[in-house]
């Protein structure tokens, strides 16, 4: 089992390639798409959960994983890219617009507050980043952030299940078995919503005893 948070992120590089591809060649259909975009979701959301649960001794952690989180963060953009890009090239360029301005426009100006470079960590940001200074507000504006990201994949897989050719109440089913597994995801899974990352708490300690000792 503790091999297995690895396996569901491997299988979201896996079914972001594969989907790339149907963009590539124009091939594939959206149900297709869509039955891989939200299979690739779950392990989004259950790949931190069963690390947690079933971590490997601290003195047999294979090497690859001192690079963990940097493979679920690459993971993740390329799922989010290759969503968008279907949606753009396939179904609605509008609607692939819009989100791609909210993950370049939006999300990167909050990587660049927060964490002071793209792509950042609170265990990876520079020494003047909000992180830094300020990590409640910084936790408070990332979790608003993961709202958004959270909302883009819901309405990219919505896009993607309503340009199926599916019987409408197969439509309506599958709408309505996406949004509880959503709220499941979020609402639930409440490493995901409490800690920003793996360092998280340690950074909010340093910053608290940091303050007590300047009040003091």
């Amino acid at each position: 089992m503790k091999y297995l948070a690895d396996l569901l992120t491997l299988s979201r590089f896996i079914l972001a390639l594969a989907i790339f591809y149907c963009c590539i060649i124009h091939s594939g259909s959206a149900e297709a798409v869509f039955l891989m975009f939200f299979a690739a979701v779950l392990t989004d959301a259950f790949d931190g959960t069963c690390a947690k649960k079933w971590p490997f001794p601290k003195n047999k952690t294979p090497k690859y994983r001192k690079y963990a989180a940097l493979y679920d963060m690459v993971s993740d953009v390329l799922l989010a890219a290759v969503q968008v890009l279907f949606v753009t090239i396939r179904i609605n360029w509008i609607i692939g617009l819009i989100v791609i301005l909210y993950y370049t426009v939006i999300c990167g100006s909050i990587e660049l507050i927060v964490y002071g470079k793209f792509f950042g960590h609170p265990d990876n940001c520079t020494i003047n980043s909000l992180a830094r200074k300020n990590f409640p507000l910084a936790k408070k504006i990332i979790l608003a952030r993961r709202y958004g990201y959270t909302l883009c994949l819901g309405i990219l897989n919505a896009v993607t299940l309503f340009a199926t050719n599916w019987p409408n109440p197969v439509k309506c089913i599958g709408f309505t078995v996406g949004c509880l597994t959503f709220v499941f995801a979020w609402f639930f899974l409440r490493q995901r919503r409490k800690n920003i990352s793996r360092d998280a708490i340690d950074i909010e300690k340093e910053l608290t005893a940091k303050s007590k000792k300047t009040k003091k």
